[in-house]
């Protein structure tokens, strides 16, 4: 509860100051967060769930960038993902995106704000997802099934890197919150491929709203692990 009450001030907090105080401001609001935050992190069940209002961004990243004609069956980690890198050991910052100018810097700051506020902690993803195929969750590091089709990875990820082929695997798919603009005309979602066999990657996705729903703007490689030759 303290949380939500918090993520309402700091969301209010950043429409009043338009970000025009720069980094400076927001580093302090960080500072606060932080500070409020509990620090002995919330058991699963206690954990508040993903808002509604990001599963449309879900199933169109997982139908754009993962579905083909042979997947049966996605598996996603019930947990969203608080960090963007597999050797991060925080949740990002401003430094993080300063640090790697993703999509040659062209995110909005107010969008980079979300990512930050809402990626502090993780929160519990729900059966909402609605992307055409059946779907698993993977909970405490335990799958559902003993073995299933894992959605491939992204087109446009290099072939030579990782197969196309869809295959039977045991693996997961893990998501970020959704950010949104104030006006929710723009959105960032981190996507992980991750897989047992050491192979996987990170993308972050920016998405645009039309009239007719939300469509991929473009997507960003952010780490790739190769099996080892």
């Amino acid at each position: 509860m303290i949380d939500r009450i918090l993520l309402a001030i700091l969301t209010s907090m950043r429409f009043v100051f338009g970000l025009a105080a720069g980094p400076a401001a927001l580093a302090s609001i960080l500072v606060l967060h932080s500070s409020i935050v509990p620090s002995a992190e919330s058991s699963e069940q206690n954990l508040e769930p993903v808002p509604v209002e990001e599963y449309p961004i879900y199933n169109r990243v997982v139908q754009d960038k993962f579905l083909t004609s042979q997947t049966t069956l996605v598996v996603i980690d019930r947990l969203t993902v608080t960090r963007l890198h597999p050797e991060n050991k925080e949740p990002p910052g401003l430094g993080f995106f300063r640090e790697h100018d993703y999509f040659d810097g062209s995110l909005r700051p107010d969008l980079v704000t979300d990512v930050i506020l809402k990626d502090s902690r993780p929160f519990r993803l729900e059966a909402r997802f609605n992307f055409g195929v059946n779907d698993r969750f993977v909970s405490g590091g335990e799958l559902e099934e003993p073995e299933v089709f894992l959605a491939p990875i992204p087109a446009r990820f290099p072939r030579t890197d990782m197969t196309q082929v869809p295959r039977p695997v045991i693996g997961k798919l893990g998501f970020s919150r959704v950010a949104f603009t104030p006006r929710a005309d723009q959105a960032l979602v981190y996507v992980v491929d991750d897989r047992p066999d050491g192979t996987g990657a990170g993308f972050l996705v920016w998405l645009r709203r039309l009239d007719q729903g939300w469509n991929v703007l473009d997507t960003e490689v952010i780490w790739v692990a190769r099996r080892d030759e």
